[in-house]
């Protein structure tokens, strides 16, 4: 594979079937898929296989046992990190998207924690939900809206 577009990373992901859509969705646009513990799950399960299909052994995947570590070995910088994370945080679209740049999803009921959130307020975007009826977006969905995104505004 060459060098990568940029990157998803979940962050204590819970649901098997969201990160092996995510997988899928890395490996059609060129990206890297980093994980970071603890799962809700296996990640050698049979969901996750599922729902990569066979595409899954394609999969450049990356795992971290925390946002330190992961901060530590993949030393981005600053400004490639996108948090995106429900609540007030700026247009999913005005993120600055940048060749490299990391893609930053929490576990599906959890999300990003508050945290990282306050450490970084700069990074923080957030995709609008105007129903009162829905407490939040599917994260494959959210993740694949995101990295088409970052694809368009890159131009490739």
């Amino acid at each position: 594979m060459s060098e990568s577009f940029f990157k998803i990373v979940l962050h204590a992901p819970e649901i098997p079937g969201n990160t092996g859509s995510l997988g899928r969705t890395c490996v059609a646009l060129n990206a890297e898929l980093i994980l970071i513990k603890p799962y809700g799950f296996d990640i050698s399960e049979k969901a996750v296989r599922r729902a990569g299909l066979d595409y899954w052994k394609h999969v450049v995947l990356k795992e971290y046992d925390h946002w330190e570590h992961f901060l530590e070995v993949e030393k981005p910088p600053h400004d490639q990190i996108m948090l995106f994370e429900k609540g007030e945080g700026k247009p999913w679209h005005s993120a600055p998207y940048k060749k490299g740049c990391y893609l930053v999803f929490g576990g599906e009921t959890r999300g990003i924690p508050d945290r990282i959130l306050k450490e970084m307020p700069d990074n923080y975007y957030s995709f609008p939900q105007y129903s009162p009826h829905i407490r939040s977006l599917n994260l494959s969905n959210i993740g694949t809206a995101a990295a088409y995104e970052c694809l368009r505004q890159l131009k490739v």
